[in-house]
């Protein structure tokens, strides 16, 4: 999926931290992936929202939320959604927890 691809190189190219991707196309949700990464601060995490914005095809981006405080940015591109955490709300929240039985897709495949 390119915009999948797309998304994962803009994170990597603003230092995007422990990024994951969740395959939840079996669960039949609103989405096919959540992408998730960590940010050192808020500014950090206003980059990669910023730098994500840019690569996304404007008819893929659907929204976005808690850009202005930078603690978990959700950003809303249809089959993939990415959320871009500073550690401690990552840790709070625990998404890979609450999907615990999702596929985890390999970053090596899309040659990260």
């Amino acid at each position: 999926m390119k915009i999948l691809k797309e998304i994962l190189k803009s994170i990597v190219e603003k230092k995007g931290e422990e990024i994951i991707v969740l395959n939840l196309k079996k669960f039949h949700t609103i989405t096919d992936y959540f992408i998730i990464c960590t940010a050192s601060s808020e500014k950090h995490a206003q980059a990669i929202a910023d730098n994500v914005l840019n690569k996304v095809p404007k008819g893929e981006f659907l929204g976005m939320e808690g850009y202005n405080e930078g603690k978990w940015i959700l950003i809303d591109c249809g089959d993939v959604i990415v959320h871009i955490f500073q550690k401690e709300t990552r840790e709070f929240y625990d998404l890979e927890g609450l999907w615990f039985d999702a596929e985890k897709l390999n970053l090596k495949d899309y040659g990260l």
